[in-house]
């Protein structure tokens, strides 16, 4: 097991290969005038030889109403976007006279003189020539491909870092993307995001591997969510953001896995009234209608309420099985005045459905691969009375208020309630070739509420030449939960070749056996603060530090626990060509209190914290007008005290891990109207040390080493306006279920195609999924669909 002091040393010789001798002349010399700031040729750069000044401005449409994701550039490079209330702000532009342009797809330029002070601000504001309804019509029909290659967040770094700035390598998936591959379940969605492979538990919750670690769906604008057994619907979502790496500084333990963060950014109220209502239909009954309202409440705008809601109802391709949801999810927001702000949105998400059967197998089955179970690809032994209803119940509140111009408090409150009423779930243990067990776990009632309460202050200032942005914060959690369960033991062992009755609810209710095992509260009290210090403005470093004070009642048997625990992250960024092309570096930790496992045989077992630390470095290039965006690294993950699954189903912890490999991202739109996405990762994911000898060296469980993903469309911009076709697939490559790498599930290439025709008013789409019929399995071994469809009707008022 590495100590603290082995990981410090790891960190220092990282740091001194890469950056230090680099750090260490800017601090020097740049003071002294010897060097121009790392071969400083912008007259952009800074110290300044250029003198410099900022531009602000608010861009609006001819009816005065905010312009959202305009483009606003000036000569030097300099480019930003307006913000949801029509805001922009540029720093570091060239003193004196300069010409600003609005740009927005689909509209001509607008153009602006302005003389830029120097050390000082010019404002000014831009007005559109475009009424608002006919921007709302730019944005439906043109605007999607901005916002389907945008990868501008508040949220990764909890700060307002571009791409270029931000050290750390993250994917974004947009609502426009989900629209236009006419997406109806969140696997489909994470897909986009390079090497994230959707999982889904036997729990019923939903996660997904990323970097060679399950990664559960923790993060909701910012704060603490869960879905480990309710999942969660697509229909509040504006987009997924994929962190890449231990995140354990800036969203704790909790939120974040070793992999990465996925934090889900939920529709927010705007200032246009808007409504969408969406009917998509398909293959295997597939019902489901959506509502999106949105309303201002007051005629100055300063009451919003936005209403998402969607039904959905859809069997299963196998034998057995059923999928009907229900989310409603309010927000409102409300701006007291020019420095206060409040929002509050809630979420309640029910769902009645059958959970997958997930397989084990003795080594005296032979079977090694899902493709020799000795079952039809659509057979389960199971009926579907027995299933499962669960509700997830969350609630956000948000003040913000603007304390000074650079100085910014934010104010957040969050609660999530996960109950499980009932939920069968089904084993099938494969004992010979032709014959399996089958037993069935009864949980419930569960529950599991999760409070925060989270205060962050962020501000900009300047030391000397040195500018910087500061994050501090504070949090607040606390959970508690109830569990439940019971289990069937064995109920019988079949052949599968002969006459077989499916398991049905009568034949599980009459052998459960409950047990109950009580749930130790659990508090944390944490603190952090982040320091984004630009010693020129193409030189930066990101220092953060995290303290958690962890605490677990005792209750039982069980004895309490508390721990201390401490995630420093650095991250380094030199832009090689301002604006255009940044290397990077990050060193980053992570933690997890690890919640107790629960065993096949029933029994808990309470885990041991686990660390770990990653070393990244790579290139991010994005062209003019974000036209292309670039993203290439190399990462290494070490993880002490790691836990595995061991052939018999059960959770060990007991090792030493190794994750380390390459990410690749490219986004282009290299024509008005296309789009291109393409990722791939490698990783190698491997147990160093173990208690077993016999694993050491082997492939950690459920950790393809190759993972592909591709999608190009093309929307007519001229002839056939707004009509579009789309084409793509994702390749996983092969994992190993256990730890003896015996049994794999095998690897699998899948093609999907959409058609659409998008106009202001109203929106039709088709999309075929699984165009070669693939059959392939998850991570668990569970069937998925073979070839089928989905057509979406949208109508806009």
């Amino acid at each position: 097991m590495e100590t603290g002091s082995t990981c410090l040393k790891n960190l220092q010789k990282f740091c001194a290969a890469l950056f230090l001798p680099l750090t260490a002349a800017v601090l020097f010399l740049s003071p002294f005038g010897v060097i121009p700031a790392l071969g400083q040729t912008s007259d952009n750069d800074y110290p300044s030889k250029q003198p410099m000044g900022t531009i602000k401005g608010t861009v609006v449409t001819r009816d005065g109403l905010p312009a959202i994701a305009v483009t606003i550039s000036v000569s030097g490079g300099h480019s930003t976007r307006s913000d949801r209330d029509g805001n922009f702000t540029m720093e570091g532009v060239k003193a004196g006279r300069q010409t600003v342009i609005a740009t927005f797809v689909g509209l001509r330029p607008k153009q602006q003189e302005v003389l830029v002070p120097i050390d000082g601000t010019v404002e000014l504001q831009i007005i559109l020539s475009e009424d608002a309804q006919t921007l709302q019509e730019v944005i439906v029909t043109g605007a999607g491909e901005e916002k389907i290659l945008d990868k501008s967040t508040d949220y990764v770094a909890r700060m307002p870092l571009s791409n270029l700035e931000n050290p750390q390598v993250y994917s974004v998936v947009s609502k426009e993307l989900m629209k236009e591959q006419v997406a109806v379940d969140i696997g489909e969605v994470v897909r986009n995001a390079p090497g994230s492979v959707p999982q889904v538990y036997a729990s019923g919750g939903f996660g997904m591997m990323i970097r060679g670690f399950s990664t559960g769906v923790n993060a909701r604008n910012g704060m603490e969510t869960v879905s480990g057994r309710s999942s969660l619907d697509i229909a509040n979502i504006e987009r997924i953001e994929v962190l890449k790496g231990p995140s354990g500084t800036l969203f704790g333990s909790a939120v974040s896995s070793f992999g990465g963060v996925v934090n889900l950014v939920t529709k927010k109220p705007f200032e246009t009234a808007h409504t969408e209502v969406s009917y998509t239909g398909g293959s295997y009954n597939l019902n489901r209608l959506t509502v999106d309202l949105n309303r201002p409440l007051t005629e100055d705008k300063t009451a919003l309420f936005r209403l998402n809601a969607a039904v959905n109802r859809q069997k299963s391709f196998l034998n057995y099985g059923f999928n009907n949801t229900f989310l409603i999810a309010p927000s409102l927001s409300f701006r007291v005045n020019e420095r206060l702000t409040f929002l509050l949105d809630a979420e309640y998400f029910h769902t009645n459905n059958t959970r997958m059967v997930y397989n084990r197998f003795d080594r005296a089955s032979g079977i090694t691969s899902a493709e020799q179970i000795p079952l039809a690809y659509n057979r389960v032994l199971f009926k579907d009375d027995g299933d499962a209803k669960t509700t997830v119940t969350k609630f956000f509140t948000e003040a913000k208020y603007k304390i000074s111009k650079n100085w910014t408090s934010s104010t957040l409150f969050s609660f999530v309630g996960e109950e499980v009423d009932h939920s069968y779930q089904f084993y099938q243990t494969w004992t010979a070739p032709d014959s399996v067990i089958r037993s069935v776990l009864v949980y419930g009632p569960i529950y599991n509420n999760y409070l925060n309460v989270q205060e962050n202050v962020n501000g900009q200032f300047y030391t000397g030449f040195l500018k910087h942005n500061l994050l501090i914060g504070v949090n607040y959690r606390y959970t508690k939960g109830g569990f439940n369960n019971a289990n069937t033991g064995n109920i019988d062992t079949v052949g599968v070749y002969g006459p077989v009755t499916d398991v049905s609810k009568r034949m599980v209710d009459a052998r459960l056996v409950e047990t109950i095992f009580p749930q130790a509260s659990q508090q944390t009290i944490s603190a952090y603060a982040t320091d984004v210090i630009n010693f020129t403005d193409r030189f930066s470093a990101m220092l953060s530090l995290r303290v958690d004070r962890f605490e677990r009642k005792e209750i039982a048997t069980t004895p309490g626990y508390k721990q201390t625990a401490l995630a420093p992250k650095l991250g380094l960024i030199y832009q090689v060509w301002k604006d255009r092309l940044s290397a990077f570096a990050n060193y980053m930790s992570g933690f997890q209190n690890l919640a107790p496992s629960n065993q096949p045989d029933g029994t808990l077992l309470v885990l041991d914290p686990v660390n770990a630390n990653q070393s990244e470095a790579g290139v991010k290039l994005e062209t003019a007008a974000k036209k292309v965006s670039l993203t290439l690294s190399y990462y290494r993950i070490v993880i002490d005290n790691a836990t595995r699954i061991n052939t018999d189903g059960f959770t060990v912890q007991d090792g030493k891990q190794v994750s380390k490999g390459a990410e690749f991202e490219l986004l282009a739109n290299p024509v008005p109207g296309m789009h291109l996405l393409a990722g791939y990762v490698y990783n190698d994911n491997r147990i160093v040390r173990a208690s077993d000898p016999t694993i050491e060296g082997n492939k950690a469980i459920n950790a393809p080493e190759n993972v592909a993903n591709l999608w190009v469309s093309y929307t007519f911009q001229h002839a056939l306006k707004g009509l579009g076709l789309g084409f793509g697939g994702n390749y996983v490559d092969k994992s190993f279920g256990f730890a003896d790498n015996v049994f794999s599930v095998p690897s699998y290439t899948v093609l999907n195609a959409t058609a659409f025709y998008d106009q202001p008013k109203w929106r039709l789409g088709f999309k075929l999924n699984n165009i070669g019929n693939e059959r392939y399995w998850d991570a668990w071994t569970a069937p998925q669909a073979p070839r089928n469809f989905a057509v979406n009707l949208t109508l806009r008022f």
